[in-house]
């Protein structure tokens, strides 16, 4: 089970649920380390002084904005603290507005909230349900780790989602950053070359599945992984990409993509004439994707099935070791407490329970916090 990363309330109007936080995505590429070549030593990295060339202390790090002489303006991290909005322990919505009136863009991080409890689940059903039946979208501010965060809260079909927002002056103007974009009425576009093209955005029309669509990148990075483990090479890469599209020849480019689109599309009931045209190997419609899985079976007919048998054993062993990565990450940025506010601080030493913690300072909870967590740190996993 997931751990939630935040607690409070939720609340709109005089209702009030109270809610958890939890990660709705994670990272699933394969991570690597630095290691000096010939060796398997890590290399970590230092803070150091550029003038000096020495390294320098967490402790003796401060945080300074440069100012446009190359001044610096410096802040301790109490000074900051000072200013820092203080931990949230409710997310207040302000408004529901409607759905399509929020652009994608404004969408940054998205996180799952739950119901604190059981009991709270007929209060949490009835938000969900409503905000889904009216298409609309709560509006809410709250603070989490020392920063205020801009969200709309979504219904989905189980689940209500909190999406954390980028705000207004966040968005960069398109028209101010892409020198070549070309504005309206100035690209000339005709009535039939118009017509072509939404005849083909209908023909390649598909329903949304996305389980249809794997990273393949990471998929060949894990045979590579599991090749180099065997002593193997990888061969094969990436087709060059194809030559942009003549404008003279928009027209012939739009005609033949539709072609080869209804070709493609069982939906489509080919003509007669062109039926009997087509040879009689492409007479039967294949299913969306069923090329690539079948090159890609073609490339791995060659393994053996001993050795596919043992790739597969190593794909798992590389999946917990992984995991195991994971966790002793999350443990090493852990470790980095004297980047941490003090309200996050305050917040570790709450999830490990440590006493006297309201009334300790900034310096006192890091040494607590410290001392607390240091038991609970794992093992490094011995993996390959």
């Amino acid at each position: 089970m997931a751990r939630a990363i935040w607690s409070g309330s939720l609340n709109f109007g005089l209702v009030t649920v109270p809610v958890e936080l939890f990660t709705a995505t994670r990272d699933q590429a394969p991570r690597f380390h630095q290691l000096e070549r010939g060796t398997a030593d890590r290399v970590r990295i230092q803070r150091i002084n550029e003038r000096t060339g020495k390294p320098v202390a967490f402790g003796d790090i401060v945080k300074g904005y440069e100012l446009d002489d190359g001044q610096y303006v410096v802040f301790t991290q109490d000074e900051l603290d000072e200013i820092a909005p203080g931990r949230s322990k409710a997310i207040e919505i302000s408004g529901f507005v409607d759905l399509e009136q929020v652009e994608p863009i404004f969408f940054a991080t998205t996180y799952y909230l739950g119901p604190k409890g059981a009991e709270y689940g007929r209060v949490y059903a009835l938000l969900r349900e409503a905000l889904a039946a009216s298409n609309r979208v709560g509006v809410a501010t709250f603070v989490m780790r020392g920063r205020q965060y801009l969200t709309a809260i979504k219904a989905e079909k189980q689940v209500l989602v909190l999406h954390t927002m980028h705000y207004a002056d966040e968005i960069r103007d398109p028209v101010k950053e892409i020198d070549a974009l070309p504005g309206t009425g100035e690209a000339a576009v005709n009535a039939r070359e118009l017509g072509a093209a939404q005849q083909l955005i209908e023909t390649l029309g598909i329903d949304w599945d996305p389980n249809e669509y794997k990273d393949e990148y990471r998929e060949r990075l894990d045979e590579l992984i599991e090749a180099k483990r065997h002593g193997e090479g990888l061969v094969g890469g990436e087709k060059p990409p194809p030559a942009a599209t003549n404008v003279v020849d928009l027209m012939d480019a739009l005609e033949r993509s539709i072609a080869r689109g209804r070709r493609a599309d069982p939906r489509v009931a080919a003509p007669q004439a062109d039926a009997e045209a087509e040879p009689q190997s492409e007479a039967k419609v294949e299913p969306a994707g069923a090329a690539r899985k079948r090159e890609y079976r073609g490339q791995k007919k060659g393994v053996a099935p001993v050795q596919e048998r043992e790739r597969a054993r190593v794909r798992e062993q590389v999946r917990v070791r992984d995991q195991g990565r994971e966790r002793e990450r999350e443990r090493e940025r852990a470790e980095d407490l004297s980047m941490l506010t003090k309200a996050e601080l305050y917040a570790r030493a709450a999830e490990l329970d440590v006493p006297g913690r309201s009334t300790m300072t900034r310096a006192q909870l890091e040494d607590a916090v410290a001392r607390a967590a240091r038991p609970r740190r794992g093992r490094r996993s011995t993996v390959a």
